[in-house]
């Protein structure tokens, strides 16, 4: 196994060619303009995290590279090569950007600035400033700002440089927060000779500085965008005498004043002006600083305007119904008798919904358990939880408050959720909960009957509507009375229990399919079928990377589905000949994790809530449930064949090309995503 360590892929780089994936669908001419623009905002939120997490991890290990010998590669030479991918993928997004707005305007559609207007557009726009954006508009005198500490991280500001036209060498500098938090990024202008006009923000705020700063003197102005990005990694306080939600809410407001990790700005700006705000920033050499475009923050793209014509964006695909789940049907009646698995979004959210409602009223129903990672902000789900503890039942939560990014709105669930006599389960620490679990009991004749759902998303009717995901409905006593053990897990906090259908991570988990993967080996040797499928979203852990290679190497063939990170390297001669991976980027989220096993083609199939990375096998609660049902394992299969078939938006990972687009001329064009919503269309049609 040893010989295997040197062919593992750095795995900040394989994030960075994820989200070059993310970049090509921006650039793909199939895909429509204004989802073009969104991919664009996609990517450049995912690189604002990528510094935030990832490039401020490296910088801590700067720091202490020196002091420990655990650290085995240099963060340093790392950090250079990020650097150097980030530079070369943010030339081809600037470059992408100016072609998606020319072809926006072969549509009728212009982004225009503040130089750009016409006598109308200036009138309507001088209202529009003074009654929405001025009284949000809060400028500070760069001689007046303390430190970096003063601006927000990721927020956007512009540089202003003031002068008067009747002396010259007198000037002044001011930064104003863009306040896109309460208005808009985007102004759609009033139509003038059947065209449409956006303007951002910004340029809304460079046109009205003269309605601040003229009453001064100044008469001149130029603004120039900036942005700091600052570590998001949370010290967390260990005083005993303070609850972890106290711990956890002062922790987020220190991220705020994290250290900066990257520093942009637009190109334009004076050079005396921007080393001035470099001094007053109290910006180090070794901060990541870039010069760009006029606008940043590109992440609000993602909420540009929906305008012009139906092909300018993706055809619409609302939830199909399940076969299984009639209308009028109860559906503890329906897994009584057979498991059910959703598919988001191919199928509705709404169905979970649907059944926390139906135990909220219904008679029989003692008992609701649930767990959540990331909750909608305006959660039906919470609701539907909130009122079956008005009806009397004994519900539960475990809401995981360590949720990055996500702390803030799980803090006020939390609140909400015990103030209408929801019992909330204390974070255990050193452990994050990422497993998706529902378990509700049930008296029938006398005893308790468990129901349970356990998915490989969030319960998020927001995030459902994009993140494709996997969500079994079981009636199965073994496995539900496993989720119950979970449940006595959270509560008793110290107390492991034997698990008989669930493999549950931080405790054997890795040795589960680890064990899985060594069968396969044994049958490769000894002449039997042997083959693995893998659907998952990172693959990252080296000892179960090293264990496919072993396979690899054994005869056993492997197909993975990567949607981001991928340490391993395909394709290499003596390691990893006998296996193929490819990730899939289009309009949904590929989310779910499905793991497939010949077994001497007796196959065996499971879901679960992990990747195979080391923090969730090593410091999550995580959950994998075998499926048992011959119908969901022909779903699941059908569905895993056809990504294998994709021939549009499946990319190869191989250790020669980096996103090479998998393209097959012998057959049609298959685009997967598409493919699978007319699969479960045609399963609807067969019903009716």
């Amino acid at each position: 196994m040893a010989r295997y360590k040197n062919y593992m892929l750095n795995r900040e780089i394989s994030w960075l060619h994820f989200n070059e994936r993310v970049l090509q669908e921006a650039r793909d001419e199939t895909t429509p303009l204004l989802e073009r623009l969104k991919f664009l905002g996609i990517f450049s939120n995912n690189r604002d995290e990528f510094f935030r997490v990832r490039v401020a991890t490296l910088r801590r290990m700067l720091n202490v590279e020196k002091l420990d010998y655990k650290i085995k590669f240099s963060p340093r030479e790392i950090l250079d090569q990020l650097f150097q991918i980030v530079a070369d993928q943010e030339k081809v997004f600037t470059q992408t950007y100016e072609e998606i707005v020319k072809l926006l305007a072969g549509e009728n559609i212009f982004i225009i600035n503040e130089e750009q207007l016409s006598e109308s557009q200036e009138k309507f726009i001088t209202t529009y400033f003074q009654h929405n954006v001025r009284p949000y508009l809060f400028p500070i005198m760069l001689d007046s700002l303390r430190d970096a500490a003063s601006l927000k991280d990721s927020s956007l500001y512009l540089a202003v440089h003031l002068q008067s036209g009747s002396d010259p060498a007198k000037e002044d500098f001011a930064i104003i927060e863009v306040p896109a938090s309460q208005r808009s990024r985007f102004l759609i202008l009033p139509r003038e000779n059947e065209k449409t006009y956006i303007m951002l923000l910004d340029d809304v705020i460079r046109y009205g500085l003269q309605y601040i700063f003229s009453i001064f003197g100044w008469d001149t102005f130029h603004a120039y965008t900036i942005k700091v990005t600052r570590d998001a990694e949370l010290d967390i306080d260990n005083d005993v005498q303070k609850s972890f939600l106290e711990i956890i809410s002062e922790s987020i407001k220190q991220r705020e004043t994290g250290m900066p990790v990257r520093f942009v700005y637009d190109n334009a700006i004076p050079q005396h002006f921007l080393k001035l705000i470099r001094k007053k920033l109290q910006l180090k050499e070794d901060d990541n600083q870039r010069g760009g475009g006029r606008y940043h923050n590109f992440k609000d793209f993602m909420g540009f305007p929906r305008v012009g014509s139906n092909k300018l964006v993706y055809p619409s695909t609302p939830p199909l119904p399940h076969k299984d789940l009639p209308l009028n049907k109860s559906i503890f009646d329906v897994i009584r008798q057979k498991d059910v698995m959703l598919h988001y979004p191919y199928q509705s959210f709404q169905y979970i919904v649907d059944l926390l409602r139906e135990a909220s009223i219904d008679p029989q129903v003692r008992s609701i358990k649930m767990t959540f990672y990331r909750a909608a902000s305006d959660s039906n789900v919470m609701r539907a939880l909130m009122n079956a503890a008005h009806n009397g039942k004994y519900v539960t939560v475990f809401l995981e408050l360590q949720a990055r990014f996500d702390e803030e709105a799980n803090i006020y669930w939390a609140e909400a959720l015990q103030k209408t006599g929801v019992k909330i389960l204390p974070t255990i620490p050193g452990l994050k909960v990422h497993s998706k679990l529902i378990l509700i009991r049930r008296k029938e004749n006398m005893k308790n009957v468990y129901y349970a759902n356990i998915s490989t998303g969030n319960f998020n009717e927001s995030t459902a509507k994009v993140y494709a995901d996997d969500s079994l409905l079981t009636s199965n006593q073994d496995i539900a009375y496993d989720v119950y053990k979970v449940f006595q897990l959270f509560e008793s906090r110290y107390f492991i229990p034997k698990f008989k259908e669930l493999v549950v991570s931080p405790f054997n988990m890795r040795s589960f399919f680890i064990r899985k993967i060594n069968r396969e080996i044994r049958n490769a040797k000894a002449g039997k079928d042997a083959w693995i499928i893998i659907k998952l979203n990172s693959l990252v852990d080296k000892k179960v990377t090293r264990k496919l290679y072993e396979a690899s190497n054994a005869g056993v063939k492997i197909k993975i589905i990567v949607r981001g990170i991928c340490v391993l390297i395909p394709g290499i001669k003596g390691v990893s000949e006998n296996i193929e991976a490819f990730s899939i980027v289009d309009k949904f989220l590929e989310h779910s994790r499905v793991y497939i096993f010949c077994n001497d083609n007796n196959n065996e199939y499971f879901t679960s809530s992990a990747d195979w990375m080391q923090r969730n096998f090593d410091h999550r609660i995580e959950v994998a449930v075998p499926i048992y049902d011959k119908q969901i394992q022909k779903e699941l299969m059908r569905m895993i064949q056809i990504q294998l078939k994709d021939n549009c938006k499946a990319r190869i990972i191989s250790k020669d090309n980096v996103n090479q687009y998998r393209r097959t001329e012998e057959t049609p064009k298959i685009r997967s995503q598409a493919e699978i919503y007319k699969y479960f269309q045609k399963q609807e049609q067969m019903e009716e």
